[in-house]
């Protein structure tokens, strides 16, 4: 079942989900496996249930509980090394949203992040809040291999690709962070509702793997 809301990226519109998903799995555990979110959206996967009673208990539950805006999840900051031999859209890109190359490192690195969802890839992270100066459609034309680490901007996103893959989004740089082990419990500490914000470090420093894995800074 697919429950939807206004289509844009919204911090509001993301609390209201996350807060509507928790009221489900505490009210309906019996007959949820699996609830999924993403920016506008919740996809919610029951047992062989009657569809009907699944709906009118939903809008039961939406009606008479509080769905409110839940509370920030974790602060964390991460590396990226914007060098041109790993952000190798960087220079085109710049080009194309009319700044240098110094000014979209120090932009990308004001914002604070929040994370919306995760996917498409397991520990890709969809972070809205990026500024508009920043904005540029996707590529019209996706690479075939996007190397691991990479950080890309596509619309009003960022994100960091997991694991190589195909994509479309410009590539302005690398994150050494490890966002997935399928070896650990969670394979990903990251949750929806968390903040996040990018530091720069040198190429040596990334060669070299002089960088703090993960700031986690919950009292920002």
């Amino acid at each position: 079942m697919l429950i939807e809301w206004p289509q844009r990226i919204n911090e509001d519109i993301l609390y209201n989900i996350k807060s509507f998903q928790a009221i489900i799995e505490n009210h309906l555990s019996e007959f949820v496996v699996e609830c999924i979110a993403t920016y506008a959206s919740l996809t919610i996967i029951f047992k062989n249930r009657n569809y009907d009673e699944i709906v009118t208990k939903l809008k039961a539950l939406y009606k008479n509980n509080e769905v409110q805006k839940t509370n920030k999840g974790q602060f964390w900051q991460l590396p990226v090394c914007y060098h041109i031999s790993l952000g190798f859209d960087l220079d085109a890109y710049s080009k194309a949203i009319g700044l240098s190359i110094k000014e979209v490192i120090s932009l990308h690195c004001q914002s604070i992040y929040t994370l919306y969802f995760i996917g498409f890839l397991p520990g890709f992270l969809y972070l809205g809040n990026l500024d508009e100066g920043l904005f540029l459609n996707r590529k019209s034309k996706p690479k075939l291999n996007i190397p691991k680490g990479s950080v890309g901007i596509g619309g009003q996103q960022t994100g960091i690709y997991p694991q190589a893959s195909p994509g479309g989004w410009h590539i302005i740089g690398n994150c050494p962070v490890n966002l997935f082990n399928v070896n650990e419990k969670p394979p990903s500490v990251f949750r929806a509702g968390d903040q996040i914000q990018f530091y720069e470090i040198s190429l040596d420093d990334f060669r070299q793997n002089k960088f703090s894995v993960l700031k986690n800074m919950p009292d920002a």
